[in-house]
Formats: structure tokens, C-alpha cells, sequence
């Protein structure tokens, strides 16, 4: 089993930067795709960013290229989320996931991760 804890959200104003930590504990991370989710009110779960095993390859919504940085730091068990230039629509609740298994790519598809993090909440005000 792992279990993942996010830290870092809060409230910020519109083009203030936040980053956001998952770190894992139970098992090492270091071979499983890793990703992360927001959910805001009324709305679907949505996959913002995703990294691979190795942190080579990397995935980003169209809303948040440029803008949000996703890594990993092996060593820590530990996944990031630089998140820069902040909006309004992008107030939600952050969480990280990690899939179950050892794969070499990156997962795009919700069902595919296996383990959750309870969530941050971040707000962006205007």
C-alpha cells in the first residue's frame, strides 16, 4: 500500500505562484507513473498534470502549459507541482495520484492510478 499527503495549497491572489508537495510513504514511488488531479466545484475530476517513472516525460493540461511545472525527487518520495502565474480557474481542490504498478509511461486516464492523496485546497482571488 502507499499513501500519498499533499501540502503546499492556500489562498493566493491572481499571478501569485504556490507549490504543491505529495509525498508517499509505505512503498517507493520511484517506478510508478505519477499525477496530478483538480477538482473545483460542480465539476469533474480533471487530470492536470502527469510525470513518468524516471520524471523525463512529462504531460500538461492546455490551461496550465507554461504555467505549472510537475517533478519528482526520487531520493524524497516526493512529487511536486510549481504552480506560477496563478488564475482565478484555477481554484480547486489539488490532488496527487499514483498508479499501482511499475510502468515507463505516462498516464492520461483517471482510472489508471490506483492510489489517491486526500487533496489541497487552493484558492485564487482576485
Amino acid at each position: 500500500q502507499v499513501q500519498l499527503v499533499e501540502s503546499g495549497g492556500g489562498l493566493v491572489q491572481a499571478g501569485d505562484s504556490l507549490r504543491l508537495s505529495c509525498a508517499a510513504s509505505g512503498r517507493t514511488i520511484s517506478n510508478y507513473a505519477m499525477g496530478w488531479f483538480r477538482q473545483a466545484p460542480g465539476k469533474e475530476r480533471e487530470l492536470v498534470a502527469a510525470i513518468d517513472w524516471s520524471g523525463g516525460a512529462t504531460y500538461y493540461e492546455d490551461s496550465v502549459k507554461g504555467r505549472f511545472t510537475i517533478s519528482r525527487d526520487t531520493a524524497k518520495n516526493t512529487m511536486y507541482l510549481q504552480m506560477n502565474s496563478l488564475k482565478l480557474e484555477d481554484t480547486a481542490v489539488y490532488h496527487c495520484a499514483a498508479q499501482g504498478r511499475p510502468y515507463r509511461g505516462i498516464r492520461l486516464v483517471r482510472s489508471d492510478y490506483d492510489y489517491w492523496g486526500q487533496g489541497t485546497q487552493v484558492t485564487v482571488s482576485s
